[in-house]
C-alpha cells in the first residue's frame, strides 16, 4: 500500500531554528493508579490534548533498573566500530550510526543507536564476551517499559470509547509480527571548537508509534517540544531532563487512531549552546508500535485505513 502521508509533509516544513518559550509539560503520578483511575487518566488525557507531551514520576520502573539499562548501553556504544558493525540495522533492528537523516533537516542525526524489536532480533546481540549481560538486562527493560506504555494506553483507551485492552491486543509480544522498539541513543561530544552552525543532534520530527516513553539523564538536556499550538510561530519548549521522571508523547499511529484528538507533536534535540553540557549524551526510548497486521483506522475517517506494517515502513524508509 502507497499512500501520501500528510505527517511527511509536516515534517518536511519543520526545519526552521524557531525560538525559545517556557511553557508547563505536566508532571503526573502514577502512584495511586489501583484507586484513582479515573482522575488519572483525566490528567493524563488533559495533558496529551493539550500539548501531546507529558512526564510521569512513581511509574513502578526501578531507577536501579533504568539505571541497569543505561550502563549496559554505554557499554554497548564504546565497543569498537568493527565490532557493533556485526550487527547492523536490519528495518527497525540493529546499529547504525549518523544514518539517520530527517526530512526536516535533510542532514544525518549527529547520534548513533542500538534498536531492539523482540521479533527481529536473530544474529542482532553481542555476544557476553562484548558485553557481559547485556541482553538479559535490556529483554528485561523492554518488557518493563511495555507494560508501563500498555497502562498508559489503556487509560487513553477508556476516553477513546475502546475497551481497557485494545491496545494491549495491538502489541502483543509474543507474535511474530510485533514491532514495538527499545532504542538505545547515543549522542556524540562536541568538541568546545566545534562549528554547530546549522547541525542537530536530532532534527525536527514526529515519532511514528501510538506513545512514547523517554528515558533522560539529569545534566543531559537538548530536548525541546513543539506544542500544536505554537507550531505556526515555532516556539519550542526545552524539556528538563530528569532521572526519575519519564518523558512521554503520543505518536502518529494513536494520532491516527484518535482522528487528531490526542495531537503528535514535533520534538528535535539541539546542539549545545555556549556554556551548555557538551559530552556525550545517552537517552533510551520504547517506541509502542501497534503488530504488523493491525489496521489503524480512524472511526470518523480522518485518515485512510492502513495497516501498521505499511505505515511503518513508509516512515522508517522516508527517515534512514
Amino acid at each position: 500500500m502507497n499512500q501520501n502521508l500528510t505527517e511527511l509533509d509536516r515534517e518536511r516544513a519543520m526545519g526552521g531554528t524557531g525560538t525559545v518559550s517556557d511553557r508547563e509539560v505536566r508532571r503526573i503520578s502514577l502512584a495511586a493508579l489501583g484507586t484513582e483511575r479515573d482522575r488519572i487518566a483525566g490528567e493524563l488525557w488533559s495533558a496529551a490534548t493539550d500539548t501531546g507531551f507529558f512526564q510521569v514520576v512513581d511509574h513502578g520502573i526501578d531507577l536501579a533498573d533504568v539505571r541497569r539499562a543505561f550502563d549496559a548501553a554505554e557499554r554497548f556504544f564504546a565497543l569498537p566500530e568493527d565490532v557493533k558493525a556485526r550487527y547492523p540495522k536490519r528495518f527497525n533492528s540493529g546499529w547504525e550510526s549518523m544514518t539517520q537523516v530527517r526530512p526536516s533537516i535533510g542532514t544525518p542525526d549527529q547520534k548513533e543507536s542500538y534498536q531492539v524489536t523482540l521479533s527481529n532480533m536473530s544474529g542482532l546481540w553481542p555476544t557476553d564476551d562484548e558485553v557481559a549481560g547485556f541482553r538479559t538486562v535490556i529483554e528485561d527493560f523492554e518488557r518493563k517499559c511495555r507494560l508501563l506504555a500498555m497502562e498508559i494506553l489503556s487509560l487513553f483507551a477508556d476516553r477513546l470509547g475502546f475497551d481497557r485492552e485494545f491496545f494491549t491486543r495491538a502489541h502483543d509480544p509474543e507474535s511474530p509480527t510485533y514491532q514495538s522498539t527499545l532504542r538505545l541513543l547515543h549522542y556524540f561530544a562536541v568538541p568546545e571548537d566545534a562549528d554547530l552552525s546549522g547541525m542537530w543532534r536530532a532534527g525536527a520530527h514526529t515519532d511514528f508509534d501510538c506513545l512514547t516513553l523517554l528515558f533522560q539523564r539529569a545534566g543531559q538536556g537538548g530536548l525541546q517540544v513543539l506544542p500544536g499550538k505554537e507550531a505556526r510561530s515555532e516556539a519550542w519548549t526545552p524539556i528538563e531532563p530528569a532521572d526519575e521522571a519519564i518523558t512521554c508523547n503520543i505518536g502518529d499511529m494513536l494520532m491516527r487512531w484518535s482522528d487528531d484528538r490526542l495531537p503528535s507533536n514535533f520534538h528535535r534535540v539541539t546542539s549545545p549552546g555556549p556554556g551548555e553540557h557538551r559530552g556525550a549524551r545517552y537517552s533510551i526510548a520504547f517506541f509502542a508500535q501497534a503488530n504488523k497486521e493491525i489496521l489503524i483506522e480512524s472511526a470518523a475517517g480522518t485518515y485512510p485505513p492502513i495497516t501498521a506494517e505499511d505505515y511503518l515502513q513508509q516512515r522508517i524508509s522516508a527517515n534512514f
